[in-house]
């Protein structure tokens, strides 16, 4: 049942487009960052005397230095008028010449922010050396006690904003999988029950072992659905700004993968009853309402909950299954709370998949019309 499952899906091409749709979009997305902060730059400033181009020469190895992914380039012109035009023609960003108080970088209608930085640094810096020299004194006399030196209230800043970006990208991706493979199951279900397939299956294995098919062939490929898009994710991060975090996330995901198997065998095994209360398949909407709330409210708690509220809605399942690893990841939980919370979700797991199988088994057969749970409960076997 389970290979049947899966075999099902793999030559679905709604199912095939949607996953590989998915992953062109997160590649597309991550390939943009990392573009953008790998791309070099180059500027091109244009100088007209000596002194200016002696400046601009210092100004070049000084932003050279400070960015190994920025490059200046340097040209110079006859005269002030010359260099003038070669900024109106786009020829140069930027016309380096002295003002009647110090230096003029001169643009076209802006001049780059990151060289301008660099070229006030470079030119302070120089010019403090000089006026040293002349005052018989040095830089070090001249700038003591003027040092600026910065601290931070929250000095994870950079590690909680990957976190939470990251946690919301779990969080969706749990939030996909066990609406759209569980929908899918449901579905699947009660199109078996509906046609009467379902009886000629369980002439051949028990309605507990087609349970059991059912959930662990959806199992297989929601995972392996979210491998896929955490790996293109892993991959793609390596190559942006932000690959000094890898390792913490790369063990954030281990506890991710060990809950959403469980959580989403949960939910399946829920999602699997939802299709047998049913007779026709306009019914499914009725009967996985209260697991669609459900669902849903596990994806907002991920995204709002905040606190106190996070860290007990992070051992309560199915809002663990999200909550505890995105802690894990923040760095707000030790790993012995993340096994605590696995083990009470293992052990909810256990006993609502008893429940539900024996949902499931109730119902299945029964075409009379849609059963509630009290009716599915009590029905006999």
């Amino acid at each position: 049942m389970a290979r049947r499952e899966i075999i099902t899906k793999l030559t679905d091409k709604t199912f095939l487009l949607s996953t590989f749709g998915l992953v062109a979009i997160l590649a597309g997305v991550l390939g943009v960052q990392a573009f953008m902060a790998n791309r070099a730059t180059e500027y091109a400033v244009v100088t007209s005397s000596s002194a200016a181009h002696q400046m601009a020469e210092l100004v070049k190895t000084g932003a050279e230095a400070e960015d190994d992914k920025l490059t200046v380039t340097l040209s110079e012109a006859t005269d002030d008028t010359a260099a003038q035009t070669k900024v109106r023609d786009g020829d140069a960003v930027a016309w380096l010449h002295q003002g009647d108080d110090g230096w003029v970088l001169t643009g076209k209608d802006d001049v780059p922010g990151d060289l301008l930085t660099a070229a006030t640094t470079v030119i302070r810096d120089e010019t403090l050396t000089v006026n040293a020299a002349a005052a018989n004194t040095s830089v070090e006399d001249l700038q003591r006690g003027s040092e600026v030196s910065t601290t931070l209230l929250d000095a994870d800043a950079d590690r909680a904003g990957v976190a939470k970006a990251v946690g919301f990208a779990l969080a969706m991706l749990f939030y996909l999988a066990s609406f759209t493979f569980g929908l899918a199951l449901a579905n699947s279900v009660v199109e078996e029950k509906a046609s009467r397939i379902v009886e000629i299956i369980t002439t051949k294995i028990s309605v507990r072992e087609l349970l059991a098919g059912k959930v662990m062939g959806n199992l297989a490929l929601a995972f392996a659905q979210m491998a896929l898009f955490v790996g293109v994710g892993l991959v793609g991060l390596s190559f942006t700004e932000y690959d000094r975090f890898l390792p913490m996330i790369s063990g954030a995901v281990g506890w991710f993968v060990a809950f959403f198997v469980v959580g989403f065998g949960l939910l399946a095994c829920l999602w699997a009853v939802a299709g047998a209360l049913a007779t026709r398949t306009e019914d499914v909407q009725s009967t996985s309402t209260p697991l669609t709330m459900l669902t849903v409210a596990v994806f907002f708690a991920a995204m709002l909950a905040d606190g106190v509220i996070k860290v007990v809605l992070s051992f309560v399942p199915p809002f663990s299954a999200i909550l505890m690893p995105m802690r894990v990841l923040e760095g707000s939980a030790p790993w012995w709370q993340a096994l605590v919370a696995l083990a009470i979700l293992l052990v909810t797991a256990g006993l609502i998949v008893r429940g539900a199988a024996r949902l499931y088994q109730r119902s299945l057969l029964q075409t009379q019309g849609r059963l509630s749970l009290r009716q599915a409960w009590s029905t006999p076997e």
